[in-house]
């Protein structure tokens, strides 16, 4: 298990006045485990669990089909084991508190993420804990990454954008969508990604729906292609979007292309410790608005174990950014008006003076260019 993620939560636990806390969600359990049990997320009634205590004990519950799996990763830790089939979770999970001396305590639990059924019956196996909603505990504790988590966030960033050049470079006119997913998932399994989260490929007229996959059409000149995937290692995930062309870029392209180009530049110089996200966004819009470009109601998020996290770069988010912070930031156009959206993701981390950028690998100044 990370040492310095359970300091942290240690710490948040006791400043919050609790006895334990217990990260229930697959991406919390992840995050505080230091990797992800296999079927969590798969099967919601598999439930696992990682308890951090005030004083910095901590146990793990699983499920009896991954318990050879949670001993592998954990070999010293201690593990309280639920039969699938004639057991139940929250019964053992309720024991797994006793031992550690906190089932009549004050007890932060991810409330949002466990069911109110569980939650009964997580009352009724221990009649005297008090759980505490702690889920927005747990968003603070994950906000500022380790040295280890920005390490593994920069080399799941340079996973996604080397495998969508290389996906680029592997089609043509004539190629489908579903060739460049081919290329996509090839590439990131030969990178040492463990799976991926989600993959976008949007061509054509495809290219201004937000967040679909691969589809059978046929790339041809002139298309607008917008491919974005997440490859996934021990619960983690970075997301990275690129636009290419086929051949020579229509009417409008380049220029629309260009603004988004500027508008990333715009981001990263505001990106630095001390600096309130919305401003960030005020910044953005401004320039985004002038250009004469639809309005978005964002400009970036927090990313690790979840999709999205706070901070959010948005009108509404006041949070300071601060060193160790790990944000998707994408300028973008879904509707241009000519018929193609365009986007730039790229991944980058808060430093001390300033930010890094961790998708590296592909220089975004330049409109990619895929044979015609």
């Amino acid at each position: 298990m990370p040492d310095e993620v359970v300091a942290t939560l240690r710490r948040h636990t006791r400043d919050a006045g609790l006895a334990a806390v217990v990260c229930l969600s697959p991406e919390t359990v992840a995050y505080a485990a230091g990797f992800a049990v296999p079927s969590q997320s798969l099967m919601r009634w598999r439930h696992a669990a990682f308890v951090v205590t005030a004083d910095g004990r901590t146990a793990m519950l699983c499920v009896d089909m991954e318990e050879n799996t949670v001993r592998r990763a954990l070999p010293d830790a201690e593990v309280a084991v639920w039969p699938e089939f004639g057991g139940e979770a929250m019964t053992t999970l309720a024991g797994l508190l006793r031992d550690l001396g906190v089932a009549h305590e004050k007890v932060g639990i991810e409330l949002s993420y466990l069911s109110v059924a569980d939650h009964a019956k997580l009352l009724a196996a221990a009649p005297g804990l008090t759980p505490v909603a702690a889920d927005g505990l747990l968003e603070r504790a994950r906000q500022r990454k380790t040295a280890a988590e920005i390490e593994l966030l920069a080399r799941l960033s340079r996973i996604s954008d080397r495998a969508i050049g290389e996906a680029f470079a592997s089609v043509a006119a004539g190629s489908t969508e579903m060739d460049l997913a081919a290329a996509l998932t090839r590439s990131v399994y030969e990178q040492g990604a463990e799976q991926f989260k989600l993959m976008i490929v949007a061509t054509g007229d495809r290219s201004e729906l937000p967040n679909v996959g691969p589809s059978e059409r046929s790339l041809k000149a002139g298309d607008v292609c917008r491919v974005e995937i997440f490859p996934v290692i021990n619960g983690y995930q970075a997301g990275v979007c690129r636009t290419a062309v086929v051949g020579e870029p229509p009417p409008h392209a380049e220029r629309i292309y260009r603004n988004l180009v500027r508008c990333k530049h715009l981001v990263l110089e505001e990106l630095r410790p001390g600096v309130p996200t919305a401003q960030v966004y005020r910044t953005f819009r401004k320039t985004f608005d002038e250009l004469g470009m639809p309005p978005i109601g964002f400009v970036g998020h927090g990313i690790g174990v979840h999709l999205h996290e706070r901070p959010y770069l948005g009108a509404q988010d006041e949070q300071v950014l601060e060193p160790g912070m790990v944000l998707g930031i994408e300028p973008l156009v879904y509707r241009s008006g000519h018929g193609f959206g365009m986007q730039i993701k790229d991944m980058v981390a808060i430093t001390g003076d300033g930010c890094r950028l961790l998708s590296d690998v592909t220089d975004t100044d330049v409109l990619t260019r895929i044979a015609a």
